[in-house]
This record gives C-alpha cells, sequence and structure tokens, in this order.
C-alpha cells in the first residue's frame, strides 16, 4: 500500500480564510468560498488548513481536497482525484495521483457532480486512512 500524505507541525501555514481572500481577484473569490465551503461540509471530522498558500480540506491530518485561485480561474482539486470516479469527465490532469477542475466567473458547472466529487474523495481519503491503521 502506497504511504498516506499527512500535513502535521511544520506543514501547516498560519493563514485565515479572509486574509487568503484579501490577495485575490474579487471575481473569484466567491468561487472559492462556495467550493471551500463545501468541502467542509463534507463531515464533523474535517479541518481545514493551510500548506503551500492554499486552503486544503483533511481528515486527520490527510488531505483529500482543496481550493486555488489563479489569475482568471479557481481550482477544485483532489490529492487522489486519479481514484475518483470521474463519470462527466471533469477532471484534469494526468499525474499519478491529483487532478483538479478549473472554475471559471460566468460559466456554467454540473455543481452536483462536483459535490459527488468532493464528497467521493472525503469517503475516498476515510478509506484510506483505516487502511493505513
Amino acid at each position: 500500500m502506497e504511504k498516506l500524505l499527512l500535513y502535521t507541525g511544520k506543514d501547516i501555514q498560519n493563514f485565515t480564510m479572509d486574509a487568503w481572500l484579501r490577495g485575490k481577484s474579487p471575481e473569484l473569490r466567491p468561487l472559492a468560498v462556495k467550493w471551500f465551503d463545501e468541502i467542509r461540509s463534507c463531515g464533523n471530522d474535517v479541518q481545514d488548513i493551510f500548506h503551500d498558500g492554499y486552503p486544503i480540506g483533511c481528515v486527520n491530518n490527510a488531505p483529500f481536497a482543496y481550493v486555488n485561485a489563479f489569475s482568471s480561474h479557481v481550482n477544485v482539486g483532489f490529492f487522489y482525484g486519479a481514484a475518483l470516479e470521474d463519470k462527466n469527465g471533469m477532471l484534469e490532469g494526468n499525474g499519478k495521483r491529483m487532478r483538479h477542475i478549473k472554475v471559471k466567473p460566468g460559466l456554467n458547472y454540473d455543481d452536483a457532480e462536483i459535490k459527488n466529487l468532493i464528497k467521493a474523495a472525503y469517503v475516498d481519503v476515510k478509506k484510506r486512512l483505516n487502511e493505513s491503521a
């Protein structure tokens, strides 16, 4: 079994969501908040941390999803996205593990499917934690 990624101690940056958002484009802020709130809502065991300058949702320090804002879009990303069932072909990336969805202001997306992917990533990381115990 592959080693599970965990963020602890010096890996975690001392940011707040408000401070992070102030540095982002005003038109991207609502998208970042919307999708990070969805990550947070997966369960009472979700921790929100900052690592590499962006917010990440974790369970027991194991990351499962994140948001990051760039110049013209927000990424909703998944640490083990390659393992997720992507029925609508929304996930981008070709790395060994990570995948993301680029969300741009003013465009319509299948919000229900993005929510399903976030929930699936949460369930997946919990399963990985149980298997590594």
